[in-house]
């Protein structure tokens, strides 16, 4: 048996939202997701039961940019949902399906399922199950600053600010793209904690890259 780093995710609070709405952009992220990522998979994001999906990456680190996408994907399209992340390093007795995360068994895969149920109540977003405690323990804690940052933003009001944000960096790309002064995306940008955002996200990177 081998051991993989399987990814699963589902919406939070899934049942409170317009459900043909959430499903459309639930799979336009999930799409696009696997189209531009396709690197970091070794099966590709699928959708199981409606407001969750699965798959198989290359590493932690592979796990963690798919995480980061997902959740700037999501502010892109405005898409008004959040996820739950589960990540497990365990074994997948069958072989890997390379084409859809379907029919493959292991400990790995229900441990993860596990892990997505139990933490169904919990107000975090983010779990690491990693055979290096250490490592799983500072991504967690990582991962709380990073939520505790991005849960405060407010869907639709801030963002089309934050993804202009994201994509041009500079706030004075970003103010002459939206017509703003300097000043003004400038209070912006220290309001939205855009700084420390791109900072966390560094630190968890460089966290899920050790060995």
């Amino acid at each position: 048996m081998k051991d993989y780093f399987i990814l699963m995710a589902d919406i939070v609070d899934s049942r409170k939202s317009n459900q043909n709405k959430l499903m459309n952009n639930f799979k336009k992220v999930i799409n696009e997701a696997n189209r531009e990522n396709i690197e970091l998979m070794l099966s590709p994001m699928t959708i199981t039961l409606g407001d969750e999906f699965q798959g198989i990456v290359n590493s932690a680190n592979a796990a963690v940019k798919l995480m980061f996408f997902i959740e700037e994907k999501i502010i892109d399209l405005d898409a008004g949902f959040k996820l739950r992340f589960v990540l497990v390093e365990g074994a997948i007795d069958t072989p890997i399906n390379k084409n859809i995360a379907y029919e493959m068994l292991g400990d790995g895969l229900t441990q993860a399922r596990e892990e997505l149920t139990i933490n169904k109540g919990s107000n975090n977003r983010f779990y690491f199950n990693l055979r290096n405690k250490p490592k799983s323990k500072a991504l967690v804690s990582g991962m709380f600053l990073y939520q505790s940052i991005v849960d405060d933003w407010k869907i639709s009001k801030d963002y089309d600010l934050i993804a202009k944000f994201i994509k041009l960096s500079d706030y004075k790309l970003v103010a002459e793209e939206l017509g703003k002064t300097r000043s003004q995306i400038w209070k912006r940008k220290k309001s939205l904690k855009i700084e420390e955002y791109l900072s966390v996200k560094s630190i968890i990177n460089y966290i899920s890259e050790l060995t």
